[in-house]
């Protein structure tokens, strides 16, 4: 390699680790707690300006329906200043528009030759912007804008590294969405969770204590004293405007009510419902709709565009009953209603309440551990059957909670892939198990083992994840031959032409791609001789009736055959007993992974089983 070479690669290297460096400080900035919205927005501008190195970064809300671009935040790198301009509405074209639905970045190197005579072309050119590059914000497959970063000068050249890490901002633009929607919710139910019934408006008081004596016994049955929380939207009314609107709605509902309940105003827009008399669930249902109906029509008479929803709790599921706490879950219920959209009456359900509060603590303490350094990587290790060396091992994410306990992923994974944690996650386990891997020794008469890392379905449908897995593999400088990423049906499925297209670029990098949990999908079959894949996985659902369970094993022998004559390598998972290790060799399988050898371990010990030192298995 000639010294102009190394010299540009290793020039390469320092950008990729700057940016890098970059999106690491970034996700820690806006993943704190004080980081709002807007603040967010300012720290993604200023790190994308001053590792681009260019002047004009913007966030654009993009209206597909009207070709408009609405400026959110604007940030020009000179001056360093931040501002929302009322004025910046950029008309685009059906091109321009379409791409931010395909593609992970839009390349403009020469506005001069490229720019059109759009909106946005007349933008740039006024502006003095040479070259632009952009990047869609996309959340769940939603395009939500666009950030661009607007080069001020001649044309530029955007390296592949740059376009990357534009990308990568696109998705921190998201991300940012998301934490923001996430922490609205957290604010609810800690407002749900600290809620004061001595700071509520006059009437409450008296509310109390006519549920409190309604909480005195009812003798047979499942009806029982019953309150119906009424929430009502009276903007865009102030003022006197809004209590207008308020005692009309009193009125109409003291009418409906007709004597047969008590009506109060609890708080702000709130009314509480309290029926005189024990009731069913689909009786209170039907009274709660009525009211609901009721008040909607009035809203919608005084053209105030507003949602009326009812929380209905009984006291029969208190375990200690309180008129506070049954007003409190009433009101609760409502608010659920109200956020959920689906209907306006909503019975309240303490396990789902408190598996909603117990979710999103979870999620907190996710991310306080991804920043604080608690999620660790874990390997087990995949053993040859015939002569008992380790040969391979499986990266599994590990979470050492401020407990002391070493928490194991399935406990936790459903909320990182719904929270989207799942993907700066996911990005930083593969390169910290490629780095690690890397120290791996390899044995004298044979190759240095092979590192095994699972992407999820979201990670697997990243525009991202080619230059992502490409990166670590530079970063680490782990050889791409020892690399294997694993992948389930599922995430291949949804669109395979798609997925082949993606597995055969990751192939291109050098690595081996392995196909998880086989035979547990109901095309497996159909969808192999496509796939280009190089293991197979086989379930430990398969392997744990072994050696007795005559099926299991016709199953084991079939796949077993199915690899050999398809040219595959096939790894059993969960063996945890030497008769299946011993049956599975009978049936032509020569790799396996499960307690029988070891758990999965720390880099140090499984460092030592590649040594060949005892490792324990507990």
């Amino acid at each position: 390699m000639s010294p102009e070479v190394q010299a540009s690669v290793r020039e390469r290297g320092a950008w990729a680790r700057r940016h890098n460096q970059a999106l690491v400080s970034l996700a820690r900035r806006v993943w704190q707690d004080a980081c709002s919205l807007e603040d967010a927005f300012a720290v993604i501008c200023e790190t994308a300006a001053e590792t681009l190195e260019v002047e004009r970064v913007n966030i654009w809300q993009h209206d597909p329906d009207a070709r408009l671009l609405t400026c959110l935040h604007h940030y020009q790198r000179s001056t360093g200043r931040h501002c929302r301009p009322r004025d910046m509405v950029l008309h685009v074209d059906a091109d321009y528009s379409q791409a931010l639905d395909e593609v992970r970045v839009i390349n403009m190197a020469s506005v001069e030759r490229d720019g059109g005579g759009n909106g946005l072309g007349e933008y740039l050119r006024r502006h003095g912007i040479g070259s632009l590059l952009d990047a869609p914000v996309r959340s769940v497959g939603e395009l939500l804008g666009v950030i661009c970063h607007e080069h001020v000068g001649p044309s530029r050249v955007w390296t592949p590294e740059d376009q990357a890490f534009a990308g990568s901002i696109g998705d921190y633009v998201a991300m940012a969405y998301e934490i923001d929607r996430r922490r609205r919710l957290e604010g609810q139910v800690r407002h749900l969770e600290l809620f004061d019934p001595h700071t509520s408006l006059p009437n409450r008081d008296h509310v109390v204590q006519l549920v409190h004596a309604a909480l005195r016994p009812i003798p047979g049955g499942e009806a029982g004293p019953v309150v119906i929380h009424l929430h009502l939207d009276a903007s865009p009314h102030e003022g006197d405007a809004r209590h207008e609107v308020l005692v009309e709605a009193a009125s109409r509902l003291l009418e409906e009510l007709d004597g047969r309940a008590t009506l109060a105003r609890v708080r702000g827009n709130a009314f509480a419902v309290l029926p005189h008399r024990p009731m069913h669930e689909t009786e209170a249902l039907e009274l709660a709709e009525r009211c609901t109906d009721l008040v909607q029509a009035q809203l919608d008479v005084s053209g105030t565009a507003a949602i009326v929803t009812a929380g209905i709790a009984f006291a029969r599921d208190l375990s200690a009953p309180s008129a506070d706490n049954l007003l409190r879950n009433a009101e609760t219920a409502a608010l659920t209603a109200r956020s959920s959209r689906l209907h306006r009456c909503e019975v309240f359900d303490a396990e789902r309440h408190r598996e909603l509060v117990a979710r999103i603590r979870t999620e907190r303490a996710l991310r306080d551990a991804f920043e604080s350094g608690q999620l660790k990587v874990h390997f087990q290790p995949e053993v040859d059957l015939s002569s008992g060396r380790w040969i391979a091992a499986e990266a599994l994410l590990r979470w050492h909670d401020s407990d002391g306990n070493c928490r194991p992923a399935c406990e936790f994974i459903d909320i990182i892939e719904g929270c989207g944690l799942i993907l700066p996650i996911g990005r930083w386990m593969l390169g910290e198990a490629c780095r690690q891997a890397l120290a791996w020794p390899a044995p004298a008469d044979g190759p240095a083992p092979r590192l095994r890392v699972n992407l999820s379905a979201r990670q697997f449908a990243q525009a991202s994840l080619v230059d992502d897995v490409r990166q670590a593999l530079a970063d680490s400088g782990l050889p791409p031959s020892r690399l294997c990423v694993e992948l389930t049906e599922s995430a291949l499925l949804p669109d395979i032409d798609t997925a082949v297209d993606t597995l055969k670029r990751l192939r291109e990098l050098g690595i081996s791609i392995a196909l998880d949990d086989f035979g547990t999908g109901y095309s497996s079959l159909s969808h192999l001789k496509r796939l280009p894949i190089d293991v197979l996985k086989l379930d430990r659902s398969f392997i744990s009736g072994l050696p007795g369970d005559t099926r299991d094993l016709a199953i084991v022998q079939a796949i077993a055959g199915l690899a050999r004559s398809t040219g595959l390598d096939v790894v059993a998972e969960g063996v945890e007993t030497q008769a299946q290790a011993n049956i599975l060799r009978k049936c032509g399988v020569e790799r396996a992974q499960g307690y029988l050898f070891s758990r999965a371990v720390e880099n140090t010990l499984l460092v030592q089983g590649f040594r060949g030192s005892a490792v324990p298995t507990n």
